[in-house]
Parts: structure tokens; sequence; C-alpha cells
């Protein structure tokens, strides 16, 4: 397996910087998580997304979002996958939303995706702010994948491919 494009380490990004996250930052960001949407309306408990931003895992990335030395947020590569990334959690704290840190964090990993040749992310579909984000960014919806976080709610996978194009390795 070649090496992560994302690798956890510090990166200044301007408007924010991503951090290692380390267990304490995501048991807080897990506790706030759990009272905003998608995760509250999931029914995901901070207990379990505690564990989910702490497990050991050589494919999953995990960094905390900081602005001003205080923690806005978190977010979670998986690489490889589908040839390319997968962004599984970009999640900006509502005090800290609207003033350009998601789209900080996604123009880079944007950046770093592009030598890979897709980034995927998946959102809920009830999410209609996070599809309008991602659709901002270039995102196109691919499908519908039903109950797959929970019953009854469907999930929607969304692909950003650079413009430059990607090759099929055949080449």
């Amino acid at each position: 397996m070649r090496a992560s494009p994302f690798a956890a380490v510090s990166q200044d990004l301007g408007a924010c910087r991503l951090e290692p996250l380390v267990p304490v930052v995501a048991e807080a960001a897990a506790a706030r998580l759990s009272q905003m949407d998608p995760w509250l309306r999931l029914g995901y408990h901070a207990a379990a997304l505690a564990r989910y931003l702490t497990a050991e895992s050589a494919a999953l990335t995990r960094w905390a979002i900081t602005r001003d030395g205080a923690v806005s947020g978190v977010v979670a590569v998986r690489f490889p996958w589908l040839r390319g990334p997968y962004l599984e959690l970009l999640a900006v704290l509502p005090e800290a939303q609207r003033d350009g840190l998601g789209a900080a964090v996604l123009g880079w990993l944007q950046e770093e995706a592009a030598r890979e040749g897709n980034l995927w992310v998946m959102v809920s579909a009830f999410n209609a702010g996070a599809r309008r984000f991602y659709a901002r960014h270039g995102f196109a919806e691919i499908g519908r994948v039903p109950d797959l976080v929970r019953p009854g709610q469907d999930e929607v996978l969304m692909r950003w491919v650079p413009a430059r194009g990607v090759t099929s390795g055949a080449d």
C-alpha cells in the first residue's frame, strides 16, 4: 500500500490549522457533535463518536480544526478508498460556521486528492446545507444509499474529480 498523502501532521490552511486529533480533544468534540445535526438526528451518542474519533486505524487520519488556538471542528479522511480518499467526517462547530473554515479544509483536501483521482463524501439526504456546500465545491451526487446509517434515512454519495481529468491507469 502506498503512503497516504494525508499525513497526521499539522497543516496551516490560512483560515485555520489542522492539528493531529488527540483523545481529550476527540472526546470533547464528540460531546459537541452528538448535540448537532446530522449526528443528533441520526442518534449518535457522544461515547460512540468518541470511540470513532480515537480508534486505531492505519487507513484513517483525523485532525482537530483549530483557529486562534481553539478547537473549531474535526475532520477524518480514509485513504485509500475507491481510487481516492473518502472524507468520512467534516464538522465545523456552530460558533465557527460560515467563517470559511470548512471551505479551507475542503480546498486542502481537494489539492491532496487531485493526485489520487477522486474525493468522496457521503451526506445524509436530509442535510441540505451539507449537500449545497459540497455541490458549491464541485461535488456531484452519484446516488442514494437507503438505510445505510439508520433505517428510513438515506445517505447521498458524492464525488469530486479534479478538473484536469483522471487517467485510468491503463495509459
